[in-house]
């Protein structure tokens, strides 16, 4: 693959894109789980729309990893971290959430850096993920408004 990376900034960027591929692992798991402790009369779109991020968590880990291979790396089999905090009422689930999603769209931003005008396909991926991810942090952060609010 044409890039303009050394060898020690592939490594840099296999690192990141092996700990995005951790966290998005994580997204995974984590949104299945909050989706199973969703009770009350929202119960059904609330869990259809936390196994959605968890299905599209798995598709961004596909493409973490596929990156991974393509620049010689290996994939990690470790899972970002999982903290359980007994916190189920919804308001709770979408602040952890938000954090999730933060750390996440940080470590895209991080990614964009390392490859920025030196790999456009990465340059292009990071740009999409950041993208994606701005929107998913833009949209817990409206779920968590009260109804009728305008910031």
């Amino acid at each position: 693959m044409a890039t303009d990376l050394t060898k020690t900034e592939t490594a840099k960027v296999i690192e990141t894109l092996n700990h995005i591929l951790e966290l998005e692992l994580a997204g995974l798991v984590r949104y299945m789980h909050y989706s199973f402790m969703i009770f009350g009369h929202n119960r059904i779109p609330i869990v259809a729309w936390l196994r959605t991020q968890s299905s599209e968590s798995q598709a961004h880990a596909v493409r973490a990893g596929e990156h991974v291979t393509t620049l010689g790396g290996h994939p990690s089999l470790k899972i970002g971290r999982l903290l359980e905090t007994h916190k189920h009422n919804v308001d709770e689930i979408l602040r952890e959430a938000l954090v999730h999603e933060e750390e996440g769209l940080a470590e895209y931003h991080r990614l964009l850096t390392l490859v920025e005008g030196r790999n456009i396909m990465l340059e292009e991926y990071a740009r999409q993920q950041i993208a994606t991810e701005t929107d998913h942090v833009a949209d817990i952060a409206k779920m968590l408004r009260k109804p009728g609010s305008i910031a």
